[in-house]
């Protein structure tokens, strides 16, 4: 069967279309028309495409927005195959089944790698690892936004969709009208014959809803019109004026406010409390306790008439904590930890090749260095909320998540009621960045909302709790050790790294059913690392696993984030110790890996890498691949007395094919504000079990002044689309502390490169 071609027949009765999907032989992920909600007078066509009676087009949205344009690249890969423009596409949330399910981001976080798939040392459980999470991609379709998945993971099913709802359409007109379907057109949403017929969607779609389309082939690439096209965003004019509602903006009749306060002390609890005054405040109504659930720490709740009354109310509360078990967490400690890891013990091996240290004990030159990256917080602008309403034994939820399906089973866990008992209405999210793959401020939302009953009270985390109970990004160490030959070109690579696990941490909060009573091999701890692109024979890259107790969680571009600082910095080391130009040395060691030499050279020209920069300023360069796409950077700065001042930042990316080339223009802008942010300012520090950073004065911020001119250059490609969102986040800090190094001459191993403790 030809790639673009698909085999549809009818099932189940009149419009149930089941689909062989290649990918997916055992399952149909263009799905059943009773799939979508009904609406007066529209038809679905399966369990993606709507027709309203005006000829528009409702696509079922199963990705949360965030920023990252998703609800304009789907409904463009939709409106292509449907041949109308993408103004007519709208789109309303997807329901619970499992065609909705994120494959792609699901296989983005196994424990596995192609280069592992030979190992015997621990392939056995990370074969097994790749069965069960595939498994539960396919057959329970877990639905979540992340890993820079989305239009990866609806590439062909969104466009197979919309492919077949378009033959089920011309099939009706062809019916209707008794001409062969070959001689009918589309466009813009109207069916056409020579003969003059002609006949809109919405005419035919009673009609198309019980037509089977027949054999449906997805369009050639060369008849793209909307796919490959820039296009505004579909999100910005709600936005802009006011109507785009985020979580927080969410208001119902009746409709209560709740603002927490968590112990200080990481995993403590409330201990005696004394509510009197507050509780005696204009508008104040109820003190509700919060036990520690999906990885939070315990606190309480006050509600009250307005935000604003709840918020005053939560300090007047007067409490003697508890500290419980992390009371003697430390990052500084745990730093040391870290390194007696990665000196004692070998972790788990993910990639090996060569003789390492046969090669080590032959070498020329030896060259060592360690590496050091931070806790890190999300921060995302607008903080954790959610508003519940609990009654008569339904639960129903607003809330900006990432995974829209591990909040449901969350609320019902917390209520008490059956699944199909709790409704879920996702918003726009004021930023997500991983954070919001966690459910623990809905579980929150719901435990208040209980106390309320049938009510709907929106609970609002203050800036502080936010700074102070995130699932952070865990710290790491690593030490690079390479093998040099005469002409200071590296020989063997030994990497050994140490840092806690992300995933099997994440799955015991938000997928309980799934976790293991033994953590698989995490890769996200060695990504970046054991997949590098550099061609050096003898290499073996390492990871030991720690668990320090402070609750960790996925951060935009997980460890790629740290791992490239790791990896870029250290190839920038290699070239000073052979005395080589960084990006000379770079072109030499991709000499197997086309696709990375090509972004890195168009990086390299567009920022005039061969031209002297302007005086008072230094240039850096790095290349990282994550997500399926690659990335070189090239970043220019100055010091402005001793502080950096990043002036332009050249990006070059190969993410396959583009449906949007405006998107990733503006997802590296903001990787590079994003990253920009971490490299130059973040850290989270703990003493005693308690977060010291509080708010924006100590955990700081770019700001717009200094925010530097972005230029972003797309190789071309005919790949399948590869994400966005993050892979523009991890080059961003090695570029700039090589960048610093040509400035300075002062090599920096530990983030951030600006210290505001």
């Amino acid at each position: 069967m030809k790639r673009r071609t698909w085999l549809v027949g009818t099932t189940a009765g009149a419009g149930a279309l089941l689909v062989g999907w290649a990918a997916l032989p055992q399952r149909s992920r263009v799905g059943l028309a009773s799939m979508m909600v009904p609406g007066e007078g529209d038809f679905a066509l399966n369990g993606w495409i709507k027709i309203l009676p005006d000829g528009g087009v409702v696509l079922a949205m199963p990705r949360s927005e965030m920023g990252q344009g998703v609800h304009t690249a789907l409904p463009q890969l939709a409106a292509e195959e449907l041949d109308v423009p993408l103004s007519a596409v709208g789109i309303e949330q997807a329901g619970w089944d499992a065609i909705y399910g994120n494959v792609a981001l699901l296989y983005g976080y196994l424990p596995f790698h192609p280069r592992e798939e030979s190992r015997e040392d621990g392939f056995g459980r990370v074969k097994a690892g790749r069965w069960l999470i595939g498994k539960v991609g396919r057959e329970l379709g877990v639905n979540a936004t992340g890993g820079s998945s989305s239009v990866a993971d609806a590439w062909e099913v969104v466009r197979l969709a919309a492919a077949t709802a378009r033959a089920s359409l011309v099939g009706a007109a062809s019916l209707g009208w008794k001409l062969p379907a070959e001689e009918l057109q589309v466009a813009d949403g109207v069916v056409t014959h020579p003969s003059g017929r002609r006949a809109g969607y919405g005419e035919l779609a009673r009609v198309a809803a019980a037509t089977p389309p027949g054999q449906v082939e997805l369009k050639d690439r060369k008849q793209w019109r909307v796919i490959g096209r820039p296009a505004p965003r579909l999100d910005l004019p709600p936005k802009v004026n006011g109507q785009a509602r985020f979580g927080i903006d969410v208001r119902l009749p009746g409709m209560r406010y709740a603002a927490l306060r968590l112990a200080p002390t990481l995993g403590g609890a409330p201990g005696r409390i004394d509510a009197a005054a507050a509780l005696a405040m204009p508008g104040v109504e109820r003190l509700v306790m919060l036990p520690a659930y999906a990885g939070s720490t315990a606190g309480f709740a006050m509600v009250a008439g307005n935000s604003w009354q709840a918020l005053q109310a939560v300090q007047a509360v007067q409490v003697e904590w508890r500290a419980g078990l992390h009371a003697r967490l430390d990052s500084a400690r745990i730093a040391r930890d870290l390194e007696d890891a990665v000196r004692s013990r070998e972790g788990f091996t993910f990639h090996s090749e060569g003789d390492v240290d046969g090669v080590a004990r032959e070498g020329t030159r030896t060259l060592e260095a360690w590496y050091h990256a931070p806790f890190l917080a999300h921060a995302t602008l607008e903080p954790m909320n959610a508003t519940a309403r609990v009654d008569g034994g339904r639960v129903e939820v607003w809330a900006p998540t990432q995974v829209p399906q591990a909040c449901r089973e969350a609320a019902a866990r917390i209520a008490g009621v059956p699944l199909d008992r709790v409704d879920l209405h996702v918003t726009f999210l004021g930023g997500g960045f991983g954070r919001r793959l966690e459910v623990d401020y809905v579980a929150q939302a719901v435990r208040v909302a209980m106390d309320v009953p049938g009510v709907p009270v929106q609970l609002i985390w203050p800036r502080e709790e936010d700074t102070t109970h995130d699932f952070y990004r865990p710290m790491h160490v690593a030490r690079l050790r390479a093998t040099l030959d005469a002409q200071g070109r590296p020989v063997a690579l030994h990497v050994r790294s140490a840092g806690d696990a992300i995933a099997p941490r994440w799955m015991e909060r938000a997928l309980p059913a799934f976790a293991g009573p033994v953590d698989l091999p995490d890769k996200t701890g060695s990504e970046g690392l054991f997949d590098q692109p550099y061609a050096i024979s003898h290499q073996r890259i390492q990871h030991v696993f720690t668990r320090s107790g402070v609750p960790v969680g996925f951060w935009r571009s997980v460890g790629h984030s740290h791992n490239a600082f790791f990896m870029e910095s250290f190839i920038d080391e290699i070239a000073a110790e052979g005395r080589q130009d960084p990006l000379a040395l770079r072109r030499s060691l991709l000499r197997e890996s086309p696709r990375h030499l090509a972004v890195l050279n168009l990086a390299a020209e567009r920022a005039g890498w061969d031209r002297p920069p302007p005086p008072g300023r230094a240039r850096g360069v790095a290349l990282h691949e994550s997500f399926g796409a690659v990335v070189a950077q090239v970043v220019e700065v100055s010091l402005q007395g001793t502080a950096p001042r990043v002036h332009r930042v050249v990006c070059a990316i190969d993410c396959g094919t583009v449906v949007n080339p405006q998107i990733v223009a503006q997802q590296m802008e903001g990787a590079v504000v994003f990253g920009l942010t971490a490299a130059l300012y973040g850290r989270i520090d703990i003493r005693q079990g308690v977060v010291q950073q509080r708010n924006f004065p100590d955990y700081g911020m770019l700001r717009l002044a200094s925010a530097p001119q972005v230029e972003t250059h797309i190789v071309p490609s005919e790949g399948a689309p590869a994400g966005v969102g993050e892979p523009g986040v991890p080059p961003l800090a090695p570029a700039l502390a090589g960048a610093l190094f040509a400035l300075t001459g002062q090599r920096h191993r530990s983030l951030p490169l600006v210290d505001l403790a």
